[in-house]
């Protein structure tokens, strides 16, 4: 027991002093709160308290990040400012976000619903403020609330992936979106969609690595798209549980369709559709 108690012992000695999640989660709830009062314990009425709420939030990031000067490369009470200064945009954006979301689900009866209920709203604005986090320089943090997100919807999203406006996720489960995954405006994507890597060497890590989705693309569910150098050209469809390793040009409907012969044997070929004229691929 001794042994396994220095064992302890010595993990508390070198863990890094990186916040606790708990920390983080506190934070990043208290901000959507305060930008989302769907998620606030109590409206807030007075203007000036709001005012004083975004204050203390600013001085609370400058605290965690003047306690963590190897999670950033700059100035903590900067880094502050500027993500305070930068959540109008993301607010805007992520509001763009249930637009999409409302537009494309006819299931949704009210926005309030989406921001109450919808798992993808959760994850997509988890994913907006991480993201601004990510681009000021910040490590670690805006993963730590990614995966809370995702624990919470079932939504992987990395806060290093580019995501356009008017971005629409439905129901949600077991997506994952990648680092370096690009993705346009206007796209949906359905529960179980992987946009992943081929590789998964570490001798990769500093290169595009997952697929870029171009501008009004809709992938359904259960479809993989793998690779850095795969695009799927705007105004694409690509059919549920298609695997697809090589882009697409834009216009492109791609799908599984499943051959019947007298065996009874089931043939399934893949096939890309566009401007009317069909090519298996």
């Amino acid at each position: 027991m001794n042994s396994f108690i220095s064992k302890i012992h010595q993990a508390h000695l070198e863990c890094s002093d990186c916040p606790s999640p708990k920390v983080i989660q506190k934070f990043f709830e208290e901000v959507l709160g305060l930008l989302f009062p769907e998620f606030a314990p109590e409206k807030i009425k007075d203007k000036e308290l709001i005012e004083e709420k975004f204050s203390n939030l600013e001085k609370t990031l400058a605290s965690i990040l003047s306690r963590n000067l190897h999670l950033h490369s700059g100035d903590g009470d900067h880094i502050a400012r500027d993500f305070f200064k930068g959540l109008e945009r993301v607010y805007d954006w992520i509001q763009e976000d249930v637009e999409a979301i409302f537009a494309g689900d006819p299931a949704a009866k009210s926005r309030t619903e989406i921001l109450r209920s919808y798992p993808g709203f959760y994850a997509i604005a988890a994913y907006r403020i991480a993201h601004l986090l990510h681009q000021l320089g910040v490590s670690l943090i805006p993963r730590i609330i990614t995966e809370f997100a995702h624990s919470k919807t079932g939504i992987e999203i990395h806060p290093g992936a580019r995501i356009g406006q008017y971005f629409c996720i439905d129901h949600g489960t077991g997506v994952v979106i990648g680092e370096t995954t690009v993705i346009g405006n206007h796209v949906k994507i359905y529960q179980g969609v992987t946009l992943g890597a081929l590789s998964v060497n570490k001798a990769d890590a500093d290169i595009k690595r997952h697929p870029t989705i171009e501008d009004h693309v809709v992938i359904y569910s259960g479809a993989t798209i793998l690779g850095g150098k795969t695009i799927i050209g705007e105004n694409s469809v690509i059919g549920g549980n298609v695997w697809l390793t090589k882009s697409v040009p834009a216009g492109s409907k791609v799908y599984y369709q499943t051959q019947m012969y007298h065996t009874d044997t089931a043939v399934t070929d893949l096939y890309i559709f566009k401007n009317d004229q069909d090519e298996a691929i």
